[in-house]
């Protein structure tokens, strides 16, 4: 059972207003919800063209957890367990470009996020997310298809790391910043507190520091989060960020400056003053919601646990953001987690996550999906 709905009454009006600043801005396991609520009818739409059928661009991979493009059409690949950062071309040509230093693999920890930053060229600095040994940490290094990466340079360290919960997802946003997901990692205390890195997403600057407008004087943006795996924008700048919910709801959340999204007060739609409700609420055995991006008038979410691909229509709707969702490939591919657009819009690649431990791998695993969008 899914539902979605309109946004929070709670934190309606700071949202409209955080949308129209966002859209005019130059700069600037888990898996939850108590609480009922009551649901909105969705927006109507003209129903979406099917996407094509998947096919593989790469396998062989170990943990794939997040892919980049870079301007060239190919992507880089993180895995999380060896530590290696692989690049894989479209026509499926795959090399290993480096492995950061210093990434510790226990539990849901390890090599996570990368964001390759844009307006780069041919040698664009690469972001990651990595579980250290005592924290997870934020790191830049550069990149040249000759000579692979260099040496990473912490920007961020002292988000707090456990078996479970690290969040780990990178991405830049449509201002040039660069923002983080966070988990809890396993401490639920921490996503109430805006002087603490966990259960949060953090907004910085490309050197990793503050952005000067963040609503708290610090890298953080959003709080009352559980663990955020996606984040994604549309191109009217509204920005979402999919969460792993507690045993009951998982969550699309629609992300604005300064807002509180109940965790651990809260889980999924609450209807109570001062937190901000999903959009979109899953049951946990139908997503277990990781990577996210937005394609074809579409947010793509992939699902773990659900081992799905959702596709959640995009209304342009300030006062109700989506559509129904619609559950693609099910069981089909076992558990998928990574999800990017690639550039151009025609298509997006999906990354399977069967060798973690958690799934049943299947001849070929981990893989590299190419979708194409509808005509």
């Amino acid at each position: 059972m899914l539902r979605y709905r309109g946004r929070a009454r709670a934190g309606a009006a700071v949202i409209a207003v955080a949308l129209l600043a966002t859209a005019c801005s130059d700069g600037g396991s888990a898996e939850g919800a108590r609480g009922g609520g009551t649901e909105t009818t969705p927006t109507p739409m003209a129903r979406l063209a099917p996407p094509g059928e998947p096919a593989d661009v790469a396998t062989g991979l170990e943990v794939p957890w997040a892919i980049g493009f870079l301007p060239d059409g190919a992507a880089l690949v993180t895995e999380r367990d060896s530590g290696r950062i692989v690049r894989v071309r479209p026509d499926g040509e795959t090399t290993p470009v480096g492995t950061v230093d210093g990434v510790v693999a226990r539990g849901e920890g390890g090599l996570l996020g990368l964001a390759v930053r844009p307006g780069g060229g041919d040698t664009p600095d690469v972001y990651v997310y990595y579980t250290a040994e005592a924290d997870n940490r934020i790191a830049r290094m550069s990149y040249d298809p000759r000579t692979g990466l260099g040496a990473p340079e912490v920007l961020v360290d002292g988000i707090p790391r456990a078996g479970v919960h690290n969040g780990g997802r990178l991405a830049f946003g449509p201002d040039g910043m660069l923002y983080a997901a966070t988990g809890d990692a396993g401490d639920e205390s921490l996503s109430q507190r805006v002087d603490e890195l966990g259960g949060k997403i953090l907004r910085m600057t490309p050197d990793g520091g503050p952005v000067p407008d963040n609503p708290f004087d610090n890298l953080v943006y959003s709080y009352g989060h559980r663990n955020v795996q996606g984040l994604a924008w549309d191109d009217d700048g509204v920005f979402y960020a999919t969460e792993f919910g507690q045993d009951t709801y998982d969550e699309v959340n629609v992300i604005v400056p300064g807002g509180n999204y109940g965790w651990p007060e809260v889980e999924g739609v609450g209807d109570r003053a001062g937190y901000i409700d999903p959009v979109v609420t899953w049951t946990t055995d139908e997503a277990s919601p990781s990577g996210a991006a937005v394609a074809g008038d579409s947010l793509w979410v992939a699902a773990l646990r659900g081992e799905r691909l959702w596709r959640v229509p995009l209304t342009g709707d300030s006062a109700n953001p989506v559509g129904e969702p619609e559950a693609l490939f099910t069981g089909a591919y076992g558990r998928l987690r990574a999800v990017a657009a690639v550039p151009g819009g025609t298509a997006i690649w999906v990354g399977t996550s069967n060798t973690d431990g958690r799934g049943d791998p299947r001849d070929g695993d981990d893989r590299i999906l190419a979708v194409p969008m509808g005509d």
